[in-house]
């Protein structure tokens, strides 16, 4: 039996900071619970800072999520989404909208494989088909987007915020790696 070939995920927020690198960590962890090592996840920044480490929020907040309380997480470093990050890239998953555009704008080419979890979560049927085949039925390139996709930006927010934000993408990552 061939073995599937690796699928690489990249997960885009503003600042590589927050939702990219919980969601990331997420994302890799659910797939690794199920079983799916044909996966590759890695994350960046349509505006980001490289090089800076995971905030103490981010790292709470993700500590907040039972499942990942003792998944190491320490090594993050922020980095800025680069030409070969999206043309690695099997599909990009933005956390809000201005990501896609931001990515339809500089990376166009990467348009098609582009949308934001909540649209995946909503529209990516799952099944055997490869998932590239998957993401050209969605026609992403041409989709409008709405505001109604975000996941909120917890950046200046409080504690309260960044574990919210957790809970959401955790929802969101649960749903979103068996379509995967």
């Amino acid at each position: 039996m061939a073995k599937r070939a690796t699928a690489e995920v990249l997960v885009v927020c503003t600042g590589n900071a927050a939702r990219s690198v919980m969601a990331g960590y997420m994302i890799e962890w659910l797939a690794d619970q199920a079983g799916r090592h044909d996966l590759s996840v890695s994350t960046a920044g349509t505006l980001a800072v490289d090089g800076q480490p995971m905030s103490l929020r981010t790292r709470a907040a993700l500590a907040t999520i039972a499942e990942l309380a003792h998944v190491p997480v320490g090594s993050h470093r922020s980095r800025q989404l680069v030409v070969g990050d999206v043309d690695r890239a099997t599909l990009v998953v933005a956390m809000e909208a201005d990501h896609v555009r931001f990515v339809r704008r500089r990376h166009p080419h990467a348009a098609a494989r582009t949308a934001t979890i909540r649209r995946l979560c909503r529209d990516l049927p799952g099944g055997p088909s490869p998932l590239p085949d998957r993401l050209a039925g969605l026609e992403l390139a041409a989709v409008e987007l709405g505001d109604d996709e975000d996941v909120s930006d917890p950046a200046g927010g409080d504690d309260a915020v960044y574990v919210a934000c957790a809970g959401e993408l955790w929802s969101l990552c649960r749903e979103l790696v068996p379509r995967l």
